[in-house]
């Protein structure tokens, strides 16, 4: 059988272990291959022997490990193979062991696997036995007696097994024969046996040849030259004391430690007698670590001991005299291992990042560790820092694994640097340390938070397109496209718009930009929701509110309420020739539907045809007489308003108001055509005010009627009504200084308008029932007044100045969603259709008398009241039905002034009441001492009483 064929025959020799252990396969598998293998020849398919696919090992970048690093096998990922990298002697790796075998690991990533091969190296028969010398000299004494022993060199064959040395021959066999013994370690020990004397006088030389055979096939075999000298008488061989010496030796000792001494005796005399000691054909090892004295026998050491190279030594030591006569001994020396190697720690495999949200017990790197000491001193405890989340455990032997051991979080800690520590078991201990450093990946478990939940900002109205308003920023702890953080507004819509048609926003920035201007008097505030979204996968966002409060501008002048002239009808006021200073002409009614102090409206006098004759309330626009009123005094009065309000800067309305100064309607009627009308207008005029004189007259006389028929029927009730405990409740009187500077919004507000002036009044009370004062009769409040005068003593009427509390409850609030109820708005009708005030909703200017507040009631003021109740009462309903309703009345509730007061009422309930203009000077009281009368006066009023 040829070498190839045998190494063949041994490749096919393949023994597999498979072992299981928790988390992964681990496996070990064995072969056999014959040294001397070609290189690139194959092992084994480890593919199929673990039962892996070979695009596994090529996915999973598979490698071998070697913990000494030696590269004698290689794999071959894409077939699967194990292949001879490097030419391999068994002698050279393996030296006398007769088991040779190379272990080393194949390592796969993605998951991590390991799995351990061990390659067996089969030894073949490619070393012959070799001598150490190709000649041997040997002296031998004649006088030598057959039997006796001559020791000869053995021959030294590297294989083991049946391939190593198996005999020797020796050739010719005339005086000697071979005796050959087999030693304690598995040598043989080869003696030259004398069978015949020798004759020196016959041959004094012999010549022979040892040869040595080994077991192997084909066979091979070494020789010697033995040459032989015949000397004279030396019989006696050096006989050692021992035929075997056992020594020990610690590693790394220091060069001349004696270790043994070997001593041997030759029963010869004198020269015989002399013994030299030296190895027998030493190996290089052997003489690099070994000495020996030639004479003393005493064995030192002459080289570094390692005992991971060498743990026991077996040293040959032969004696010899001066008669060429000589004889051997063997020397074991056992290494003591000392702990001078520290663990070596070898990172495998090791991922330098992992993600935050990694689960527990991932594997982060496989660990390696080798101590090449032995017993106490290899044994290695491997620990890594504590206060970590991380676990190191053991996977095979030397080998450990690195797992997550709790959650890990990169906001907290984004890198961590792991120590990894080996310590053996040794005296003293030696370590060894390694660092490695993982860095946290980011994943999006974090939302974006605002700097606030709501941010309000203010915004003045008129605003230009596109401007700034505010900027909002949010903040992630996340990182990268993680912590990129967009902004958008959330869908929304007020009052049927879209937010989006009044804002937008930055997606990159915050910023919050307007997209067109803000009117205050249509949107006084915006409530935005704005998004934060970041840019992981999955995206994650939060929410945060805007409220855009629009600040009020000076942008609507005042709006004149009344006087109102119309295109084709001519209204003035009359004013009677014995009218008093202060008497109250008409009011001016304006309103600014600004807020604050651009609502703050004051009133002037701009132009008049006497401006010495009238003047205007600066701050409740009343227009009265500045002096009295006479006969030189002309008819005709024009005069012009000017209302302000208060902003900056301010913006102004006027009004013209046409006044008669004149004690009847028919005394006007020559001069009203003049005012302002063209001649042509004035017979359609006169036809109406001929139709309104003869309407007023009707329904005076039906209010007489209707008065007469009540008194009557109370008249008949007012025994029932004397013995009845209760009583009609009192008009109170309220101060003329009260809380809050405006007007409660359950006070009734009663205007009487005549035609004297001195019965012309405006007066404010809160009634205990409604119904009870509108059908009250003049009668029976006559009465009742002087039931009071009589019982004033006994039951004394406790006048209560009005409530602080002014304000509007929530069903009642101003503004264009609430609801409108006018509480009792009583308005006096006077001859000619002419009316002193107007009818307003709750909340608007408030027609006052002579003052902010009236002076407190009089009895006969009283009496006039009520009497004017039921003539409204008779006067609505012949005019306008039964279904008469003072609620259909404009509304200008927003921002209104109300005249002798010092806040202004606004629609927007949390806004604090403003101070109004300062509040004006006392006017005269309403009633006031009358002038003397001049006889056209009282001509008038005679010719009045008579019609």
């Amino acid at each position: 059988m040829t070498k190839e064929s045998w190494r063949h025959s041994w490749s096919l020799s393949v023994s597999i272990l498979c072992l299981f252990a928790t988390g992964s396969v681990e496996g070990q598998i064995r072969y056999s291959i014959p040294e001397e293998m070609a290189t690139g020849s194959a092992v084994g398919n480890v593919a199929s022997d673990l039962g892996i696919e070979p695009k596994r090992l090529v996915s999973g970048r598979a490698r071998l490990f070697s913990s000494d690093g030696s590269e004698y096998v290689g794999l071959d990922a894409e077939k699967g193979e194990l292949v001879v990298k490097e030419r391999i002697d068994r002698e050279q790796l393996c030296a006398e062991t007769s088991a040779c075998s190379l272990t080393f690991e194949v390592i796969l990533e993605s998951p991590m696997e390991l799995y351990r091969v061990t390659v067996d190296i089969v030894d073949i028969n490619d070393n012959s036995p070799l001598f150490p010398r190709t000649e041997i000299a040997q002296e031998i004494s004649e006088s030598a007696l057959p039997g006796a022993r001559f020791s000869l060199e053995s021959a030294l064959d590297p294989d083991v097994g049946v391939n190593t040395l198996q005999k020797y021959v020796l050739h010719p066999t005339d005086h000697f024969t071979l005796n050959v013994q087999d030693r304690s370690d598995g040598s043989k020990n080869v003696e030259m046996v004398l069978k015949t004397p020798l004759d020196r006088e016959m041959k004094d030389r012999h010549y022979l040849t040892l040869t040595a055979v080994d077991g192997g096939t084909p066979q091979r075999s070494g020789a010697v030259k033995i040459h032989i000298t015949v000397l004279d008488a030396n019989d006696n061989a050096p006989v050692f004391s021992q035929s075997v010496y056992k020594a020990s030796v610690r590693e790394n000792a220091a060069k001349g430690t004696l270790i043994t001494t070997v001593s041997a005796a030759d029963a010869d005399a004198d020269s015989n007698a002399n013994i030299q000691y030296y190895f027998e054909h030493g190996s290089a090892i052997v003489r690099a670590l070994f000495s020996i004295e030639p004479v003393s026998g005493e064995v030192t050491v002459a080289g570094l001991i390692d005992y991971e190279k060498h743990k026991q030594l077996k040293v040959k030591v032969i004696a010899n005299d001066q008669g060429g006569l000589t004889n051997s001994c063997e020397i074991v020396i056992d290494v003591i291992d000392v702990n001078d190697n520290a663990p070596k720690i070898t990172v495998m495999s090791f991922s330098s990042s992992l993600p935050e949200d990694a689960a527990l017990g991932t594997v982060v790197a496989m660990i390696n560790v080798q101590d090449l000491d032995s017993g106490e001193n290899g044994r290695v405890t491997c620990s890594i820092s504590r206060n970590s989340p991380f676990r190191i455990s053991a996977s095979l032997t030397n080998y450990y694994n690195l797992l997550t051991d709790s959650a890990l979080d990169r906001e907290l800690a984004p890198e961590y640097n792991i120590t990894v520590t080996a310590v053996d078991a040794g005296k003293p201990q030696l370590s060894s340390e390694d660092t490695l450093t993982l860095k946290i990946t980011d994943v999006n478990d974090h939302a974006p938070q605002f700097e606030q939940e709501a941010y309000s900002v203010y915004v003045t109205e008129n605003n230009s397109p596109s401007l700034s308003i505010f900027t909002v920023k949010a903040l992630d702890a996340d990182c990268g496209p993680n912590a990129r953080i967009s902004y958008f507004l959330d869908d929304g819509n007020l009052k049927g718009t879209q937010l989006a048609s009044y804002v937008s926003i930055n997606t990159d920035t915050g910023v919050i930009y307007a997209m067109k201007p803000f009117d205050y008097e249509q949107i006084k505030s915006l409530k935005v929701q704005i998004k934060a979204v970041d840019g992981g996968l999955p995206p994650l966002s939060t929410n945060a509110t805007l409220n855009i409060l629009v600040r009020d501008q000076n942008d609507n002048s005042p709006q004149v309420l009344y006087p109102v002239h119309s295109g084709g009808s001519l209204v003035a006021e009359m004013v009677p020739r014995a009218a008093d200073v202060g008497y109250l002409v008409t009011k001016v009614v304006a309103v600014d539907v600004d807020s604050g102090q651009n609502a703050w409206l004051s009133y002037k006098l701009q132009k008049a045809t006497d401006r010495a004759l009238f003047e205007v309330g600066a701050q409740n626009g009343e227009i009265r007489t500045a002096r009295q009123v006479t006969d030189k005094d002309p008819v005709k009065q024009k005069l012009t308003v000017v209302v302000e309000d208060n902003g900056q800067p301010s913006r102004s309305a006027t009004v013209n108001v046409n006044v008669a100064v004149a004690d009847s309607f028919l005394e006007v009627l020559s001069e009203f055509t003049d005012f302002t009308y063209d001649k042509e207008h004035g017979d359609g005029l006169t036809f109406y005010l001929v139709l309104a004189l003869a309407v007023v007259s009707f329904l005076f006389i039906v209010s007489i009627i209707t008065i007469i028929t009540v008194k009557i029927y109370r008249w008949r009730q007012k025994r029932l009504f004397y013995k009845s405990p209760g009583t009609l409740p009192v008009i109170p009187y309220y101060p003329p200084l009260y809380a809050d500077g405006t007007l409660q919004h359950m006070y009734n507000y009663e205007v009487c308008g005549t035609t004297d002036s001195k019965r012309s009044d405006a007066k404010c009370s809160r009634p205990y029932s409604q119904s009870t004062l509108v059908s009250v009769s003049r009668a029976e409040t006559m009465q009742r007044g002087k039931r009071d005068q009589e019982d004033a003593d006994v039951f004394p009427v406790e006048q209560k100045p009005p409530s602080n509390d002014w304000r509007l409850p929530p069903n009642q609030r101003p503004g264009p969603s609430g609801q409108y109820r006018f509480h009792t708005i009583q308005q006096r009708w006077t001859p000619y259709e002419k009316s002193r005030a107007v009818a307003h909703p709750e909340g608007a200017p408030a027609v006052t008398g002579t003052g902010p507040w009236p002076n407190p009631p009089t009895e006969a003021e009283q009496l006039q009241a009520l009497m004017a109740a039921a003539n409204e009462v008779s006067e609505a309903t012949a005019t306008l039905g039964p279904r008469y309703n003072a609620q259909y009345v404009p509304d200008y509730r927003q921002n209104v002034y109300i005249p002798g007061s010092t806040a202004t009422l606004t629609t927007n309930p949390q806004q604090p009441p403003q101070q109004a203009l300062p509040p004006p000077q006392a006017l005269p009281p309403a009633d006031a001492p009358k002038a003397a009368q001049t006889p056209a006066s009282k001509k008038k009023s005679a010719k009045k009483d008579k019609k």
